[in-house]
Order: C-alpha cells, then structure tokens, then sequence
C-alpha cells in the first residue's frame, strides 16, 4: 500500500487526507508541527479575528456547517468547525503534532522526511500543504522598542491592551479587523499606513435560532445560500480581471461607502486608494472607516523611519508614542515551503530550482520531484473566492495521482516541457493583470506574480477534473 505524507493540518492538508482515504488509501499521516490542527484559524487569535469570505463558501462543499453563528463567522468557529471536520472524516488518528518537518529528500525511489527531533520518516508520496500565509513578515526597522511588541499571526493574549497607546503598522487585511476591535479598549490607536486600501461594505447578517436549526434539519436549504455566495464572488472576480461593468459596479460601491462613512474631507483623503482596485486584497468591512474617525484613532500616512523605546519615528521626524506595538504586516507568501529544505531527484534542491519565483503544473507538480503533491502552491491563491474551492479540486487531481502511480507502482513526475508551457500561458496572463500594477505580496521583489491564479476559480476546477497521465512519466 502506498505510504502518505502530508505535511500540514490546515484546511489544504485535511481536504487531501480526505480524498486520499475516500480514495481507498489507509496509509496516511499528516504531520503538524504545532500542537493544533487548524493552520491560519490556529495562529491567527487577534482582537476581531474572523473570515473574509461568507462562511458558506469558505467551508468543504460536501461538510457544510449548519452552526455559522453569522455569514462571516470569527476565528473561534472557523477552528472549531476544521477541528470538527478532522474527526468527522475519520482522520484523528492519523495526525501527528508536534512535529515539525526540516527537511524531505528523494532517494532510492521513496521520500525520506526528516523532523526537527531528528526523526526520519520514509514515504512513497509527499504532500507539502504548509499554506501561502503561513511565515508572517515583518519589516526591517531600525531602532529597538521597550514595550511588547508582536505581529497579528502571532498574538499574545496575556498583553493586555486596556488604558494603553497601541501601534499599529499595516493597514492589510488583519488590520482593518484588528483595530475596530481594539479601540476604545486601548487609550488610543496609532495606525501607520503606507497604502490605502480598497474596502467594500461587508454583508455580516446574523444567522439566527430558526435558520440554524432549519440548515441543520434539512442540509439541503444550504445549497442556495452558497450557490448565492459563489454569483457574489463571480461579480468580483469579473472585476478583477478586467469586465468593465463588474469592475464599475465595485468601484462605484467603495467610493460610496468612503462618502457614506467619511465626513471629514482630509482623512477622506487620506483612505482613498491611489492604485488599481484588486492589484491588493480588495477588503470586506463595515467598521474600519468609521473607526478611523474616532478621536482617539489616527492614522498616520508619513513613511516610519525607525522605531524608538518608547514608540514610532516617521519622516516627519515625529515620534508617536506607543506602549504595545503591533504588526499587522502580512506574511512571506512568495516564499514556498521555507524553510523546509527539499531535495529532488540526482540532488536538485527546490530553493534552487526556484530561485527566480516558484512554479509548479497545475500549481502541484515540480519536474525533477517524483510523487511530490503540493497544496495551495504556485499561482493557486485566488483574489475574490474561496481557496478551499482550490483545496478540494486539488485534492480530488492529488487522488488520482497518487490512484494512478499506486497502479503502475512507478514514480511520477510532470514533463519538464509540460510545465515550461504551464508555466509561460500563465505568467503571460498575469503580466495582463492587474495584480501587476503595484508591489504586493501577491509579487516576488522582481515582479513575478507567484501566488495567484489568472482566471476564475471555474477554470482552475475544470483544468484540474481529470488527470492527464500524459503529461506525466
């Protein structure tokens, strides 16, 4: 029977367990190195933590959640309902925690996995699903701070933020939760913003006693409100990549809510983005904009120069006291599998053949790095829908992959040719997108759009239904 092992117990790595044991394969292990399933829903504990895209779409199609508390759901359920699926799936058993994987190498026809406790474990199949938000990045500053300091994915609760001048840099996606859940908590908020981003009103409507017990009596009435949620994501995603009347139709909503919850002139100024909606995150949110309004809110648009003991020098050459400090600075999302040392076939390390900005056939497969599977790797992030829709089309492609070498009982790895002219359609795509028209994370520092996929979701689901053994030897 082929050995498995999966490397991450996140939304990716359960949903390829999933497939591969509905599948007909027993012998798998998903390998975590924290001492929790759950991925980003585990890190992430901030002050407003919750999801961006509605609960029935950010959810397994064939598990979905009759429990949402609201269409947006917090942290809390999100852990819990992935904590849930682990067990319901029959998977508890086949997780290891606490173990963290430093290095996987190809050697006599089988992969050879090492842990940081000096463990080797031996596969016929590696899945690496460690996730694209995995490493937070943090920025170099100089200077030293005196107080607490720590970024969003790595929160700690024991800081407490009553009475206190808090600092915020960032004004991503983890910020424009953060801080309307911080303020009139903390004495006063510093927000520190280099961009402006593109936010659109957030329709987080309650699900209430009667709904929940009428999803969890008959499933079936879930189908329409998902169905719903994904023509919303159609809308957006359309927009983003290039429809006019898609794209009007959003900009129209966000200038409206800038007007709506923005009196004043000057900071209106101040949160207007000056680049294209979508080559950033496009936010969903209700409580950001008013929350800048507060008096004891400012947002700071001067560049930060360094940091002091006591808080935050900008150009300006002022320095904005602060006694908590706080990054809500995104992740290192271009940079896969750091800082797992992989080696392929005849010694090609994987940092090497990506030294120019990671790539893989179907945003899975490496040439040079038999029966290695990734999840969520290379241009499979999406810039409007969910990404477990991603997870579940590769882990259905993964199953057969691994189907389809168990048979022949040869290892199995992507032409180079076949993923040369993957690779070249779609950097030809991207280079239209509009995720080229600013420096994002989405981007390596030459440019290269490495983490998104260029068309809709529907394409990536159909170009991944049917393996093509073809493009394989």
């Amino acid at each position: 029977m082929t050995r498995i092992l999966i490397i991450g117990a996140g939304f990716g790595g359960v949903a390829a367990a999933d497939a591969l044991l509905k599948a007909g394969f027993d012998d798998i292990t998903l390998v975590e190195k924290a001492d929790r399933v759950g991925g980003v829903w585990r890190d992430n504990r901030y002050p407003g933590c919750a999801c961006d895209i509605p609960a029935p779409l950010y959810s397994y199609s064939y598990a979905q959640n009759p429990a949402w508390s609201r269409r947006f759901p917090p942290q809390s359920e999100i852990l819990a309902y992935l904590e849930r699926c682990v067990a319901e799936f029959g998977l508890a058993g086949k997780v290891r925690l606490g173990t963290e994987v430093t290095a996987a190498e190809w050697a006599d026809g089988v992969w050879r996995v090492t842990t940081a406790a000096g463990e080797v474990l031996v596969a016929d199949v590696v899945i690496p699903a460690v996730g694209q938000l995995s490493r937070p990045a943090m920025p170099q500053l100089s200077g030293e701070f005196a107080g607490p300091a720590m970024h969003t994915a790595r929160w700690d609760p024991s800081v407490s933020l009553s009475g206190k001048r808090v600092a915020v840099i960032g004004t991503g996606a983890s910020a424009i939760q953060l801080v309307p859940a911080i303020a009139g908590v903390a004495s006063r908020v510093t927000v520190f913003q280099r961009t402006a981003p593109w936010t659109l009103p957030k329709p987080n409507r309650r699900y209430g006693f009667v709904r929940r017990n009428l999803y969890k009596s008959f499933p079936a009435l879930m189908g329409p409100a998902r169905a719903g949620t994904w023509l919303m994501t159609v809308v957006t995603g359309r927009a983003l990549t290039g429809h006019k009347i898609a794209g009007a139709l959003l900009h129209t909503l966000s200038a409206g809510q800038r007007r709506w919850q923005v009196r004043d002139p000057a900071l209106r100024r101040k949160v207007t983005p000056d680049e294209p909606m979508g080559c950033k995150r496009v936010l969903f949110t209700n409580d950001w904009l008013p929350t800048l309004a507060r008096p004891d809110v400012d947002l700071i648009t001067e560049k930060i120069i360094g940091v002091t003991a006591g808080g935050v020098r900008t150009a300006d050459g002022v320095e904005h006291a602060a006694d908590v400090l706080v990054y809500g600075t995104g992740f290192a999302a271009t940079e896969f599998l750091v800082p797992i040392k992989v080696t392929g076939r005849d010694g090609v390390r994987l940092d090497e053949v990506w030294k120019d900005g990671a790539h893989a056939y179907l945003g899975m497969a490496v040439p040079g790095f038999p029966n290695m599977f990734l999840v969520y790797g290379p241009n499979t992030n999406t810039g409007n829908t969910s990404v477990v829709y991603f997870h579940e089309a590769q882990a259905r492609w993964i199953a057969q992959a691994v189907r389809h070498l168990n048979h022949h009982q040869t290892p199995f790895e992507v032409r180079p040719e076949v993923a040369a002219a993957y690779d070249e359609e779609l950097q030809t795509r991207l280079a239209k997108s509009v995720w080229t028209s600013c420096q994002s994370w989405y981007r390596t520092a030459t440019g290269r759009v490495v983490t998104n996929w260029p068309g809709m979701a529907a394409e990536y689901r159909r170009r991944t239904t049917r393996l093509r053994p073809e493009d394989f030897w």
